[in-house]
């Protein structure tokens, strides 16, 4: 048998060759799903993109990895409209529901007040704050 290796500058192909079994491995558990990634941007006035969400939809839900509103934006409602879209975008999708993560430092207050409930919590992740899971349903 062969011993395990840390890869020192991992990359694309890397990360195919351990994620195709395990999809493969997933899908069979469950059944295959259609995979979208989903994009909602913000744009400045001039049209370049200065903010967003990324997320995945998998599994009939959607993962919100990233979104982010450029702070000259906040606090005129574009995320609650990032967050809107992506459920309608998630409905479209026939998505039952959205997760996603936060950290103690960032947003999981405005996430709360658009009816997400925290379902886990690592402490110390950073040294000191929290990271937070929370999930809404959308069915």
């Amino acid at each position: 048998m062969t011993p395990v290796e840390v890869v020192a500058t991992p990359g694309e192909a890397e990360r195919q060759a351990i994620l195709a079994p395990l999809v493969a491995f997933n899908d069979a558990a469950v059944g295959a799903t259609e995979r979208h990634t989903v994009a909602i941007v913000i744009r400045d006035a001039a049209g370049a993109i200065v903010g967003g969400l990324w997320g995945t939809a998998g599994y009939r839900w959607l993962f919100v990895q990233y979104l982010v509103v450029p702070e000259s934006m906040r606090g005129l409602g574009r995320g609650r409209e990032l967050m809107h879209a992506a459920e309608a975008e998630g409905r479209r999708l026939g998505c039952v529901g959205l997760w996603l993560d936060t950290f103690s430092f960032q947003a999981r207050g405005f996430y709360e007040r658009l009816g997400y409930r925290c379902v886990g919590r690592i402490d110390d992740y950073p040294p000191g704050e929290a990271r937070f899971f929370l999930c809404k349903r959308i069915d």
